[in-house]
């Protein structure tokens, strides 16, 4: 039986490619690597300041006005100049996607995989100059921004290894019947992507619905609109048909709701606040004239990460793996902890060394080789953060408060704070900040402890640091969270390994880079054939040729 069979001139596939194993970071302790990186910073800033149009259909589409991307961490630097998408050209991108989705639909599963191995190849040529762009327009530590890279490129190859598993026929024949049971692509896919990773979740979302048969309008944050249109280049290089994905740079608050709402979308990919993706959510759920299917909305948003130190917990280890989740990428990661739970018999010794190690951190412009907290993405967000913690100030003590130097006024800079003290209710410990602010919050015992840790309303990932395999195994159980760290720092899942993704108020939809992501984009169908036939039809075409 060749139900389901596709065919495809334009790759070759690759039907069974090496088993998958993360792409390895990049050690940046080795002279060879600070060099590249360097050189590739220099080649990037001599391209700095050029426009970037939508690409629909393969071809640059000018717009009326633009707007332009600024370097978070000197606010005097354009990074590049975007096409400010309006929203005829969003119906445009859903139009020319919607066309090109049957001949895409039909192409052989594995070469759409092969498609997403070339973009791995393609990263890994220009990894460094990707992360470069990502330095100067989002404000990464370059640790932070090869890491980045590192998850775009295991994206790639990870999906495209499912998409060759789930490509495997279903079979359960029996005498006298055949049963087949295989997936179909939905169709148009909208990608709304943040800044905070802003090639690796802009990524791993398109790739998931590309390598499933889906075509996709892919509308990056504003604040990397550059990024964005530089994994455009790479799907270009990759050989991807033309309209098969569109690059949609744009308000999100002017061309987002025309792209949910539309009637020929099939599914909407987000990630990013809460508040938006409830509102993605509530415009999926509506049927529209003309809507012949029910939308399928997929929502990573946020969370109010905590981690619980046992009272016999390594605290060498313990205070290393807080200020890495709190503070890494200035605090702007959902999986980044802004609680540290306490039992009181160490929370005094614990503050102290905290606020040494969180005292030892360089705040630097993100081109800084030994930036360890660079600045925050831009004004808005700094205006947002500073209100939270002048909130704080009456809900906790504000025991330290870092110092930026004399670039403090070049950037959108946030020095790290932490407050002692702090109640359970108060809002800097029941609120998402996605800044660099720590709330340390005292615990009378584990049960205690745990009931702090579980009662917000995000359940995304959490921590715990212990040598009591019994305690380890309670937490295990009662730790409500999608993603649970032990003795280690609770950010920086890697695809297979640690499929990433929460539930609450954190999101809808299953783990990025787990086993079950690409079925989310996909639809399930069975054919069944009576076999037991009283002879065959002729084959017309041979009668005739005969």
């Amino acid at each position: 039986m060749d139900l389901r069979e596709r065919r495809s001139d334009e790759a070759s596939p690759q039907s069974h490619p090496s088993p998958f194993r993360v792409e390895p970071l990049t050690d940046f302790s080795r002279a060879e690597a600070r060099r590249e990186m360097d050189a590739a910073l220099a080649e990037v800033a001599s391209q700095l300041g050029r426009t970037y149009w939508p690409i629909i259909s393969g071809k640059s589409v000018p717009t009326a006005t633009t707007f332009p991307s600024v370097d978070p961490s000197l606010k005097s630097r354009i990074v590049g100049v975007c096409g400010r998408a309006n929203v005829e050209q969003a119906n445009e991108a859903v139009a020319v996607a919607k066309a090109a989705f049957p001949a895409w639909r039909d192409t052989e599963a594995a070469s759409r995989a092969e498609y997403l191995f070339r973009a791995a190849e393609a990263m890994r040529r220009r990894r460094f100059e990707l992360a470069a762009w990502q330095v100067y327009e989002c404000g990464k530590p370059r640790r932070e921004a090869d890491a980045d890279m590192a998850e775009s490129i295991d994206y790639c190859e990870f999906y495209g290894r499912e998409m060759l598993r789930l490509a495997q026929p279903r079979r359960r024949d029996v005498p006298g019947e055949a049963n087949v049971y295989f997936y179909e692509p939905r169709g148009v896919t909208v990608v709304i992507a943040p800044w905070n990773f802003p090639m690796a979740i802009l990524c791993g979302m398109t790739v998931a619905a590309l390598v499933t048969g889906n075509t996709v309008v892919m509308k990056p944050a504003e604040q990397s609109s550059v990024v964005g249109a530089k994994l455009m280049e790479v799907f270009q290089q990759a050989g991807l048909p033309p309209g098969v994905v569109a690059y949609l740079p744009g308000v999100g608050e002017e061309i987002g709701p025309a792209l949910v709402e539309h009637p020929d979308v099939a599914t909407i990919a987000f990630t990013g606040s809460r508040a938006v993706g409830l509102a993605i959510a509530r415009g999926a759920a509506e049927v529209r004239a003309g809507q012949q299917h029910i939308k399928r909305a997929i929502a990573e948003l946020g969370g109010k990460n905590a981690i619980v130190v046992d009272d016999d917990a390594d605290m060498d280890e313990a205070v290393h793996g807080v200020v890495a989740s709190a503070f890494g990428y200035s605090g702007q990661k959902c999986s980044a902890c802004s609680r540290v739970i306490v039992p009181e018999s160490l929370h005094d010794a614990f503050v102290a060394r905290l606020v040494e190690a969180i005292r030892s951190l360089k705040i630097a412009p993100a081109d800084d080789p030994g930036c360890s907290i660079g600045p925050v993405i831009d004004g808005e967000a700094q205006r947002r953060i500073l209100a939270v913690i002048e909130k704080g100030k009456s809900e906790g003590r504000l025991v330290f408060v870092g110092e930026v130097g004399s670039f403090q006024d070049e950037g959108y800079y946030v020095p790290p704070h932490l407050f002692d003290d702090v109640a359970p209710s108060a809002s800097i410990a029941q609120e998402e900040i996605f800044g660099p602010v720590l709330a340390v919050l005292k615990a009378r015992d584990l049960d205690h402890a745990l009931e702090i840790a579980n009662g917000t309303a995000y359940a995304l990932t959490g921590g715990f640091f212990s040598r009591s395999p019994q305690n380890i195994a309670r937490v295990e159980r009662e730790f409500r969270v999608g993603n649970l760290y032990i003795n280690r720092k609770i950010t920086g899942a890697f695809a297979d390994r640690q499929p990433f993704g929460g539930f609450k108020m954190s999101g809808i939809g299953s783990k990025a880079g787990g086993p079950d992501y690409l079925l989310q984009f996909v639809l399930s169908s069975t054919i069944t054939e009576n076999t037991l036939r009283r002879g065959f039809a002729p084959d017309v075409e041979a009668t005739e040729s005969s």
